[in-house]
């Protein structure tokens, strides 16, 4: 799929792990994700298209990212992933084409068995009290507080 114009400023703001991660789908190093540890309430802006998915519910020891049963509202594609000697699921954004992450099935079976593990350099963090003022209002009945 060949990215549109629209999103040719945002590649070009990218810092260079960021342009890795999601042009030349690289993966973070385990447990070095910006957002691995975030308990704040806010949401995950994809980078690059800035389609938005509600905070995550939990987050997963070792990931380069934040892992969720689900990515919600955030548009995907998948694709199969044979490189570095595994079969895996890869995740695309539906609407700029990056590489977001990897999506396992091993996730809890209470919600449909399936974990996603996004590249916090494939995203953008933003608050819940910023939510509004970013134009995400619409998300706020989505955010939770995590433990």
């Amino acid at each position: 799929m060949r990215k549109s114009s629209k999103y040719n400023e945002a590649i070009r703001n990218l810092s260079p792990e960021q342009y890795r991660v999601t042009q030349q789908n690289d993966t973070e190093a385990p447990g070095t994700g910006e957002y691995l540890d975030n308990k704040e309430p806010g949401i995950y802006v994809d980078l690059v298209s800035g389609r938005c998915s509600p905070r995550p519910t939990n987050l997963t020891p070792g990931a380069g990212g934040p892992a969720s049963p689900s990515p919600l509202n955030l548009r995907m594609s998948t694709n199969r992933d044979t490189t570095h000697g595994m079969i895996r699921t890869e995740v695309r954004s539906a609407d700029a084409d990056s590489h977001l992450g990897h999506v396992f099935p091993d996730g809890p079976r209470d919600r449909g068995g399936l974990r996603y593990c996004i590249n916090s350099a494939s995203l953008r963090f933003i608050h819940r009290d910023g939510m509004e003022a970013e134009g995400y209002g619409a998300y706020l009945n989505q955010v939770e507080d995590v433990q």
